[in-house]
C-alpha cells in the first residue's frame, strides 16, 4: 500500500458526530471525482469512479446513512493498466436532487455549483471534512521519508480558487498549477503539510511526517558535520603540503642544520607527520607549544627563505655589474 493510500485509509475511518460534516465530505468526494447527469424531467443521476477502496466505502456509507440514497457498486479492472477501480452509481431516485442541493452541488434555480458553497463551510469541522473529501478523491502525498510534497487535483478552476482561499484562511501555504485540463494545488513546506494533516484530523500521518522530518534533520546535521570535517581535512592536507614544500626549499637554500633548535624541531615534526594539523604538531613539540607558536615558526621559515632569495638576487646583480 502506498503512503497516499495509507493516509486515505486513515481518513476514511474517521467518524464525525455531526451530520453536517458528513455532508461536506460527501460533497467534496462527488465534486472531485463524480459526474452528474441530467436524466430529464428535472431528475439527476451520479456516477463516481475511484481507484481507492476506502474512498468507495466512504461514498457509499455517507450516501446511505446521511441521505438514505440507493447506490450500486461495481468493482472493475483496467485491462490496460491491470489495476482495480470502483464505480459507484446513484441512479435517479426521490431525494437525490434535494441531497445534491444540501451538498451545494446543485443550486436551486441556477444549476451546477462549480465552487464551494459557504453553506457547507460554516464551521471548522465542516471545512476540515470538505478538505478530507477533496484529499481522498484527488489527493497525493509523498512518503515523508523521501520528500515533503502534498497535492490536490481538481477539475474546476472555481473549486481550486475556493480551496486556495480556504487554505489561506487556515494559514496554509499552497500554490496552483494548471495541468492537462485540471488544476493542481500543491504544498511542499513541511509545516504547511503538517497543518493540513492535523486540520483533516490525520493524526497518525502527521506524527509519521513529523518523525520523518526529525530523522531528516538529524541526517542533515550529521552530513553537514561530516562534510565540514572532510573540508577541514582537505584544507589541512593542502596546508601541510605547502608547509612541507617550504621546508624542502629552506633545506636546499638555508639548510635545516643552520636553523634555530625550535625551527629544526618544527621542520622534523612536520616532515615526520605530514597529515597532522599545526595544533597537533604543537602538542608533539618538546616542550609542547600552541598552534599560534607553530604558525609563527612557519612565518619565520618563510622570512628566512625570502631573505635568502633576496640575498641571491643581490649577488647576481653584483656579479653582473662587475
Amino acid at each position: 500500500m502506498s503512503f497516499t493510500a495509507e493516509v486515505k485509509d486513515e481518513l476514511s475511518r474517521l467518524d464525525s458526530p455531526y451530520k453536517e460534516d458528513d455532508i461536506a465530505e460527501l460533497s467534496a468526494l462527488i465534486k472531485v471525482c463524480g459526474t452528474l447527469s441530467l436524466m430529464g424531467s428535472g431528475t439527476y443521476a451520479v456516477r463516481i469512479a475511484t481507484e481507492t477502496g476506502s474512498v468507495a466505502r466512504s461514498i457509499i456509507r455517507y450516501a446511505h446513512t446521511v441521505f438514505n440514497l440507493e447506490t450500486t457498486f461495481t468493482p472493475r479492472r483496467s485491462i490496460l493498466h491491470k489495476s482495480r477501480n470502483y464505480l459507484i452509481e446513484m441512479p435517479a431516485q426521490p431525494g437525490l436532487k434535494s441531497a445534491l442541493s444540501a451538498m451545494g452541488i446543485l443550486v436551486p434555480g441556477k444549476g451546477l455549483m462549480q465552487g464551494i458553497p459557504t453553506s457547507i463551510l460554516r464551521t471548522r469541522h465542516q471545512q476540515a471534512a470538505f478538505l478530507r473529501g477533496v484529499f481522498m478523491a484527488g489527493g497525493f502525498i509523498a512518503d515523508p521519508r523521501v520528500d515533503f510534497h502534498l497535492e490536490l487535483c481538481v477539475g474546476s478552476e472555481e473549486l481550486a480558487q475556493d480551496l486556495l482561499k480556504l487554505f489561506t484562511f487556515h494559514k496554509i501555504g499552497a500554490r496552483m498549477n494548471k495541468r492537462r485540463g485540471a488544476f493542481a494545488l500543491y504544498i511542499k513546506n513541511f509545516e504547511d503539510i503538517e497543518s493540513l494533516l492535523l486540520l483533516m484530523d490525520a493524526k497518525k500521518t502527521a506524527k509519521a511526517t513529523n518523525n520523518a522530518r526529525r530523522l531528516k534533520l538529524v541526517k542533515n546535521s550529521v552530513n553537514r558535520m561530516v562534510n565540514a570535517e572532510i573540508a577541514n581535512q582537505k584544507r589541512a592536507t593542502g596546508a601541510a603540503a605547502k608547509q612541507i614544500e617550504l621546508i624542502q626549499n629552506v633545506e636546499k637554500t638555508v639548510g635545516i642544520e643552520n636553523l634555530s633548535s625550535a625551527l629544526q624541531q618544527f621542520c622534523k615534526l612536520r616532515l615526520a607527520h605530514p597529515e597532522a594539523s599545526l595544533a597537533e604538531i604543537g602538542e608533539l613539540s618538546r616542550p609542547p607549544s600552541s598552534k599560534s607558536a607553530m604558525y609563527h615558526r612557519l612565518l619565520r621559515l618563510e622570512e628566512l627563505l625570502e631573505n635568502e632569495k633576496n640575498h641571491s638576487l643581490e649577488k647576481e646583480r653584483s656579479s653582473t655589474e662587475k
